[in-house]
């Protein structure tokens, strides 16, 4: 296979402001995983740990593999809204007895693990990738259930979380739940409708109402431990499959559970290291977003030994479609070259879609672009038509997808190059990358030309000030919305990754997608 070759300089200035641009950016980056990771804030860490229990982070440590990676989802979920940043809970895949899993971990410090509408968002998209790619789904529970205050947002839709759980077990996909402490109300159902239940002893409270409630709705008055502790649902409800005696051995009997799937989980494969070094992909991606640059530089970072055959290279040139491998895994790439996707772009990319799904080849898509031509030429050459052509075969594509923003993902062309809406199995974002309906200078200008039009229609003078006035507010606005952690923040992503971490994470993706086996039914509990 063809191996690529790199015209990087990276003593050039060009490079250097790059690289300091993406630098700025991951220091941002790091300041909201800090908040994520800092939880409800010291005292109520200190508090908590003083009480002799463990962090959600803590609880994932001891409960993954040693010295094998943990692939953190959407650690910056709330970010720039009322809600702690993290959405007071931890999702991610982590190794488990050597079988990847799906891990939810409810974080007590932060209103006693109550969800709010991002936290529901946030576990929500952890059953989806459960179960898409069939792995293991691990609850850690510690949560007092619905943030009460915020019930509008979270009672209708929330019943999904529990409807996925048995569609989960009905799939053959196993489900875990470790219950720590509180899961009262709703969250009483996540150990109720789990293929496996392990209670912690003295902690574990899990009941529909608590002694309050039941007092105030029946008269009885009745403690926590006869109601809904881990000894009574051990021996009489039957709730409780398995009692530890604490939150190691809970974590340790989770293990038990999950080495029973030996069904579960991919082979190990591994590729050629790439002939470039991963630290200059921080100076490849220009700083400025309408400054094109190469992406093959890029592949030839990620892509096992840099070698990459690229198809139809003469072609629609503005789109590089070809393929390589990731840790041994065979993909298909399609990245933008110049940002534009013309006609040409659009047929190419349709027909190498076909390829891939002929071939069964999962699809790593690079985005970088703005959208598809416009302009009369463009329109009677049937830019519409092919164009949708493109997006047709991305949407009804059957093979994985894998999309990384690696710069602008703006208008029609975040489709066409599979954004959120066409559910790539797993969607990353750079720091430096942005996406909205189009730039913010191309939607300020367009407001501009509209009002400056209804004006001239009304005979009225334009008001040239007030303007320039609305064209500051909107790009800043746009620019604030288009940006990696807004976006992010608001789940339309499954993280903003350093892109020295890019081969990584999507091997460990293409590792995990497509394993296990289906079956009729689930698992009843009777």
């Amino acid at each position: 296979m063809p191996v690529l070759t790199s015209n990087l300089d990276p003593r050039g200035s060009a490079y250097q402001e790059n690289r300091q641009a993406m630098l700025e950016r991951l220091t941002e980056l790091e300041s909201a995983l800090r908040q994520a990771r800092g939880g409800g804030g010291e005292k109520y860490v200190a508090r908590h740990h003083a009480r002799g229990k463990l962090l959600p982070r803590e609880r994932i440590e001891l409960l993954v593999d040693r010295d094998s990676p943990f692939l953190e989802l959407c650690p910056v979920a709330a970010w720039g809204t009322d809600y702690p940043v993290g959405a007071s809970v931890v999702t991610g895949i982590g190794v488990v007895e050597g079988i990847p899993c799906v891990i939810v971990a409810n974080d007590p410090t932060v209103r006693g693990g109550a969800v709010n509408p991002f936290s529901l968002k946030k576990t929500q998209r952890a059953g989806q990738i459960a179960r898409e790619n069939r792995l293991p789904l691990i609850n850690l529970v510690e949560s007092g259930g619905a943030d009460l205050p915020q019930q509008a947002e979270i009672f209708i839709p929330g019943g999904a979380a529990f409807r996925d759980l048995t569609r989960l077990s009905a799939a053959a996909i196993p489900t875990v739940a470790v219950v720590f402490g509180n899961a009262t109300a709703g969250g009483a159902y996540v150990p109720g409708m789990s293929d496996y239940t392990i209670f912690v002893r003295d902690r574990a409270k899990v009941f529909l109402a608590g002694p309050p409630l039941v007092k105030m709705a029946t008269g009885e008055t009745v403690d926590d431990e006869t109601l809904g502790g881990a000894a009574m649902h051990a021996t009489r409800s039957g709730l409780a499959d398995f009692v530890a005696e604490d939150e190691r051995d809970a974590l340790r009997l989770a293990r038990g559970c999950i080495r029973n799937f030996r069904n579960f989980g991919p082979g190990r494969t591994y590729g050629p290291e790439p002939k470039f070094g991963a630290d200059d992909l921080l100076g490849i991606p220009s700083a400025d977003l309408r400054v094109p640059f190469d992406p093959r530089e890029i592949l030839a970072r990620i892509l096992d030994g840099s070698e990459f055959d690229e198809f139809k290279p003469a072609y629609g040139a503005a789109l590089c479609t070809g393929w390589g491998a990731i840790h041994g895994h065979r993909v298909g790439v399609l990245a933008n070259v110049r940002g534009v996707l013309f006609s040409a772009e659009a047929q190419k990319a349709a027909q190498f879609i076909q390829l891939a799904n002929s071939s069964g080849t999962p699809l790593v898509f690079l985005q970088n672009t703005t959208g598809y031509m416009v302009g009369s030429e463009y329109e009677q050459g049937g830019i519409i038509k092919h164009g949708a052509l493109m997006i047709n075969a991305v949407a009804n594509s059957r093979v994985p997808h894998l999309t990384i923003n690696i710069g602008a993902s703006y208008g029609a062309g975040n489709y066409g190059m599979c954004g959120r809406a066409f559910e790539p199995r797993f969607l990353f974002t750079w720091p430096n990358a942005k996406s909205a309906v189009m730039g913010p200078q191309q939607l300020a200008g367009v407001l501009s030309i509209v009002a400056r039009q209804a004006a001239e229609a009304k005979g009225q003078v334009y008001d040239e000030e007030q303007d320039r006035t609305m064209r500051f507010m909107v790009e800043h606005k746009v620019e604030q919305e288009s940006a990696a952690l807004f976006l992010s923040g608001r789940l339309y992503d499954d993280g903003v990754i350093d892109p020295r971490d890019t081969r990584t994470v999507l091997g460990m993706c293409l590792a995990l997608v497509g394993t296990g086996e289906t079956a009729q039914f689930g698992v009843f509990r009777h």
